[in-house]
Formats: structure tokens, sequence, C-alpha cells
């Protein structure tokens, strides 16, 4: 009985399987067979054949295709555009540019490879006539372009010049029709934009674009800033540009990242801290979730280098910096200061190689004015005294000395330091100090008090009460305050961490105060501040854009 139905069952799966065998034989596509990877039996090559652009891949080029298949049969081609050959060698133009799959069929074997085929784009390179820089109003630089034509189409150039540009007879030029525009000198300084539309045979090429950067006539300091979204830039500081002279930044054509905080100027060198995409509270339970790093560029940006990456714990993110000697210290988000060698390169962010110098609970303010979590802002020394902004869970300027940072976390024996806590519970956001002037200036963003003050060192202490601190708010020309966001949604950030203004920096020679406003006041614009002390005023240098990070690199020169 049992090897009945045993028997029955395995002869209907045998027959089962033989139909289904059957069925599929039956249904077989007789299609050529796909190599997905290359044999000596079924390859080919390609290469242009034009004299002047052996190595490009354009529209228009001549490119050879040679069949190195060992198999017998006839070499049939398709380009992957629509058109096909056969033979053993072939020759293909495409009309547009983009990527196609190329098939060398033999038999019923195809072997496929992607082409990559360029547009044609006018190569634009210039060139000073002379000297080591492009000095405004005086040093001349010349054109030339390269345009690949592999089918000698009719060439039409259209040359746009910035506003204040001279040919070589002085004579102001915009516009320049000729494939050679001649020398020509620039009146403003600057990154100063040259663009060069071509058409060639007719129809339209992608736009080329070169920035020329022109130097000024004298040596001034340089300041550095973060644009959002945008470039690190670069201002000559001038002060006495003759009537008619633009002062506009440098485009350093170097991207700030995502959220550029600090950054600082120290020996011919930018050093720039991005605490991330990440850098609002964040459950970071796998402690994965870091993406700040700390990086460094050359004065004129030609070497970028990273010195300290983190892709741990998102809180350990690098946000605020301060160099002293060798070393850049940087805060975390709350919990504090730590410090990296100048040299260091390409290292990550770990706390066993880079600990804590400094936290919350290792000063005696904890508790009795400092709290878990307290956001860190702006910090540095002042005659040899630590100042170190905190935003939120105690906020103020908590100062204190190295002696009085202690071995493990306080206790409620242990005595605050002396030096006391400045702006308490003001929300001071960044400072900077000039010594030469004795003049303490100060970001507060705290709501109702938002602005920049400035007062002498020792009126710090004075400053309790809120009505204390409007005998130092500095105002513009028309008696508008600025006013950083520090309404949620309208900016980014949250209480205790808004960006509005993220940092202040000093020019040495002039007192000048620098800063990035994030505006609150719908009558006062976001951009590049600066505090006139010769005027008394708060000024706007460059309107409508958004900053981070700003620096001056006071060593003075015209170009960088």
């Amino acid at each position: 009985m049992y090897m009945k139905r045993f028997f029955n069952l395995g002869l209907m799966q045998i027959l089962s399987s033989a139909s289904l065998i059957f069925a599929l034989l039956a249904c077989v596509d007789h299609n050529p067979k796909i190599e997905d990877l290359p044999g000596k039996e079924l390859t080919f090559s390609y290469s242009v054949k034009d004299n002047n652009y052996q190595l490009d891949y354009y529209v228009g080029a001549t490119i050879e295709f040679v069949s190195s298949a060992t198999i017998p049969g006839e070499r049939s081609w398709n380009f992957g555009d629509g058109n096909t050959a056969s033979g053993e060698i072939v020759s293909h133009k495409y009309s547009q540019a983009g990527t196609y799959q190329v098939s060398l069929i033999i038999g019923e074997r195809i072997f496929k490879q992607n082409i990559f085929i360029s547009d044609i784009k006018p190569l634009m390179e210039s060139f000073l006539i002379s000297g080591d820089i492009c000095e405004v109003q005086n040093s001349y630089v010349g054109f030339k372009v390269e345009l690949p034509n592999p089918e000698n189409l009719e060439e039409e150039y259209t040359w746009t010049f910035p506003e204040g540009s001279l040919d070589e007879s002085g004579n102001p030029i915009s516009t320049s029709t000729n494939k050679d525009p001649g020398r020509v000198k620039f009146s403003h300084v600057g990154s100063q934009s040259v663009k060069l539309q071509v058409k060639l045979g007719g129809r339209l090429l992608e736009e080329s674009s070169k920035n020329i950067q022109v130097a000024y006539n004298k040596e001034v300091p340089t300041l550095y800033f973060a644009v959002k979204s945008g470039n690190i830039m670069a201002l000559k500081l001038v002060n006495d540009a003759p009537a008619g002279m633009h002062i506009g930044p440098f485009n350093m054509e170097v991207k700030s990242g995502d959220r550029p905080l600090n950054i600082l100027f120290k020996d011919s060198a930018l050093y720039v801290l991005d605490c991330g995409r990440q850098f609002t509270y964040v459950n970071d339970a796998d402690k994965n979730l870091g993406d700040g790093r700390i990086w460094v560029m050359t004065q004129d940006a030609s070497r970028i280098e990273n010195i300290l990456i983190n892709s741990g714990f998102a809180f350990d993110d690098p946000f605020y910096g301060y160099i002293e000697g060798s070393s850049l210290y940087f805060t975390d988000r709350n919990t504090g200061i730590a410090s990296v060698k100048l040299t260091d390169r390409n290292q990550s962010l770990n706390r066993t190689s880079y600990p804590f110098i400094v936290e919350n609970n290792r000063l005696g303010y904890y508790g009795k004015g400092m709290s878990y979590g307290a956001t860190n802002a702006c910090f540095g020394k002042i005659k040899n005294l630590w100042y170190w902004c905190k935003t939120y869970n105690g906020n103020g300027i908590f100062r204190f000395t190295d002696s009085d940072i202690l071995s493990e976390a306080a206790q409620d024996k242990d005595p605050a330091p002396s030096a006391g806590i400045a702006l308490e519970s003001f929300s001071p956001k960044s400072f900077v100090y000039d010594e030469q002037r004795d003049a303490f200036y100060f970001s507060i963003y705290y709501p109702g008090l938002e602005g920049v003050y400035k007062c002498k060192l020792e009126e710090l202490n004075a400053i309790k009460k809120r009505e204390d601190l409007s005998a130092y708010k500095l105002k513009l020309k028309n008696g508008k305050t600025v006013t950083p966001i520090t309404e949620s949604g309208k900016g980014e950030g949250s209480p205790g961490e808004f960006i509005g203004i993220c940092q202040l920096t000093l020019d040495e020679s002039d007192g000048s105060v620098y800063f990035g406003l994030r505006s609150g006041d719908p009558d006062v614009k976001s951009g590049l501040m600066r505090y006139n002390p010769a005027s008394g005023h708060i000024e706007h240098l460059i309107e409508g854009i958004e900053v981070y990070g700003v620096a001056v690199n006071n060593a003075k020169s015209k170009l960088f």
C-alpha cells in the first residue's frame, strides 16, 4: 500500500518535472548571450582619432571602435544612440552629451561597455602680463581660450567683464566678441568674475567663468568669513579706498561646510571648527551620529587638510575654539574643553586621545550657577584668565584660572573660582577683547536683551541687572540695534543655541569688530557687520548673506 503510493507519487513528480523542462525548452527565446566581463574571445577597445583631441571624448569627436575578439563571426555594433555599424574597425560620432552603452555582437554573444561623451566646453584661462599678483587699477590680465572643435564648426565668442574693467587703452570694456579680448585691468578689489559664452555651429555651449582675484594697492589686514551653504570668503579691510573703488570679497572657492560656528586665524592658516549637520539636541544612544570636524586651509586656499574628524558621539562635535601657542582648544556641545595640536592631521576624535581639560563638573561653579548640560558658546583667555560662555542650565561667562580646574567632580565643599561669573543669566554668546584699547565686546541673545555691547573689562562685574546693560549697547547710525534671531522656527537652533551672532573678531590695527548677524528684526538686514570705533556705530559691510564664523588675519598684505 505504502510502496504503491510512493511509486505513484514519484512517477507524478518525474512526469511533472519532464513537463516543466519541455515547457521551458519550448519557451526559449534565442537571444544573444550578454557577457558581463570582457574576455580574450569577446572584447573591444575605443579611442578618439581626431588629431587635436585624442584624449577627450567630446560631442562631434571621431571615436574609433576596434574589435579584439578571437571568436569567428561577423562583427556588428550598436552605439547606444540608435546608430549601428558592421566591421572589425568602425568609427562613430555622437551628437549629444551623455553616457551610451556600446555593444559588440558576434553571433549569439554580446559584450557591452559604457562610454561617456562630454559636451564641448570652452577652456578659459587667465594670466598676468607682469607681476606676482593682480593689483587693482595697475595690473593687466590676458585671456586665452581652448575650444575643442573636431568638426571645424563656426565659432562665436561673447566675453562679459565686470563693472570697472578697462581695456589696454584705458577705455571701459564690458563685452568683447573676439576670441582674444586683449589685455584687461580692473578698478575694483575682490573676485572679479569674467564670463565667456560660446556658440559652436550656432549651438550655445555651457558658459565658462573665471574669478580674477584682484588685490588692493596697499597692505591691509584681511577678514575671513564662512557663508551658510556657501564658501569661505575673504575681504580686505580698507578704510581709505579712493572714491569709486569698490572693495568686494574674494571667493576662496572652498566650501564653508555644514555649520562652521568658529573660524580662527594663526600663522598664515585658517582653522575651521564645523559642528556638522546635527548640532541641536539628539538622542544619540548608540553614539554614532557625530559628523563634525576641525580642518585647516592656507591663507590663499592652496592647501586644505583635516585635523580632527568626529564620527562617534554627536555631542563631541567641535563647536567653538580658541588658539594658544601650538594648541587649538575646542568645546563640545555642552560638557567641556579639550585641545588638539595645530600640527595634527587626519586624527579621529575620541576621548582617550583627546580628553577634556575641564568639564562642567570639574569647576566649583557646578551646582552653584552651572548645571549638567550647560550649552557651550565662545571661550578664550584674557590676561591668563579663562572666560567661558554658557547659554543654558546656568548661563553667563564663567571665569577661572588653570589652578581652579578640579581633578575630579566638584563637591559642595569646593568653592567657586574667585574670578566669579560675569553677565550671569544674560546668555552671552560671543566676545572679543581689545587689550590695546581696553574694550570688551560681547553679544547677548537672551530675548529682550539681544544685541552687541561694549564696556571696559573692569565694568563687567558691575553689570548685574537688565538696566545695567543699556549704557553699553551698540547701535547703527539710524539708532537701531542689532537683534539676533531668538525665536524658534525663524532660524537655526533652539533656546540656548540660536545661531544669531556666532563669533566676534577684532582688527587690531584700528579696533574695528566684525561679526555675522542673523537678524530677527525685519528693519535690519542680516549680513556681515562691523562696529566702527571711529564713528561709534555698527554698519553693514555686506547685506543679505548669512554668516557663521569670522576671523581676521592681522598681518597686512595686498592680497591674502
